[in-house]
């Protein structure tokens, strides 16, 4: 009998590509010893690509991030399959089989039984768990849990807060009727979307993704709702910059360490220019951060993929 992970390949616009592992030199490992002698499955010598379904979206960017940082420090490999959400390619049945919610990002484990993940941030805390056995992008949960639980309430907040509220209100700065969307109007739809990839009159929108939605998408202009969400990512940006005001990074003592909760956090407030909000001059802290976060090699290559 095959495996969900093969039938699934053979599914349409499911060419896969193999993503090189280069594994690179480890700092010293701030880990509990009996984490640190586990064995990481992803130096095995039979340890099997990950699959990863996808789209260019910020919450594919941010599996996409984090599985390159991965393949730096460890030499974890994954292979990419592009999903074609403007023809509606996540909700067909095979797709459906992975992810019962008809959304990208979705994770397949061919090392732990083609176990398949879904939802960005379970896919990450996954990725830690299995993958991350050094702890170079998280925090011991037994010996630093204080640290632990900051990086989770900065995920949680990315994930309830900022992108939630920055996709709807670029809905409804479109006044009137359908119009021709462009390829990447369509990538921040986001994952959510199964019109036709020429019009914006479909039903299927999303309702979650605020500012992006109604400064954009809508086929009437409400004025309230733009201002609403648009000020509230806003208001979500200052909150950040809160945060981050003497720091480098969201979750860590003194100015932080790298986590998980930046890698989060940074393919949506990267994408502020679509939301409307060209400059980010208002929040410094922030800007900082998104400059000093998108200069890392495996960040760069993570907003790369598909």
């Amino acid at each position: 009998m095959t495996s969900l992970l093969q039938q699934s390949l053979r599914s349409p616009g499911a060419t896969a590509r193999r993503v090189a592992a280069t594994a690179r030199g480890a700092s010293q490992p701030r880990v509990t010893t009996a984490r640190a002698n586990r064995y990481s499955t992803a130096t095995s010598p039979s340890s099997k690509p990950l699959q990863l379904y996808t789209a260019g979206t910020p919450n594919g960017h941010k599996v996409s991030i984090l599985l390159e940082e991965l393949q730096a420090q460890y030499g974890l490999r994954y292979d990419v399959h592009p999903i074609d959400i403007s023809k509606g390619t996540q909700k067909e049945p095979w797709f459906i089989k992975l992810n019962p919610n008809g959304r990208i990002p979705v994770i397949v484990d061919p090392n732990r039984g083609d176990f398949a993940v879904f939802e960005t941030a379970a896919i990450l805390l996954y990725l830690e768990q299995h993958y991350d056995t050094q702890l170079k992008f998280s925090f011991d949960p037994q010996t630093r849990a204080n640290e632990y639980s900051e990086m989770l309430q900065w995920m949680f907040f990315t994930h309830g807060g900022i992108g939630p509220m920055q996709g709807q209100g670029v809905h409804h700065s479109i006044e009137s009727g359908p119009v021709p969307v462009p390829v990447h109007v369509h990538v921040l739809q986001w994952e959510h979307q199964t019109h036709d990839a020429t019009t914006d009159d479909s039903p299927h929108f999303s309702l979650l993704l605020p500012a992006n939605h109604f400064l954009k998408f809508a086929p009437e202009d409400i004025p309230y709702a733009k201002k609403r969400y648009l000020d509230e990512t806003k208001r979500l940006y200052g909150v950040l910059n809160i945060r981050l005001d003497g720091r480098d990074w969201l979750a860590g003592p003194g100015r932080g360490t790298y986590s998980i909760a930046d890698v989060n956090a940074y393919p949506w407030v990267n994408s502020h220019s679509f939301t409307g909000i060209a400059s980010m001059d208002e929040w410094p802290h922030v800007k900082a951060w998104l400059e000093r976060t998108g200069e890392r090699p495996a960040v760069k290559a993570g907003m790369q993929v598909p």
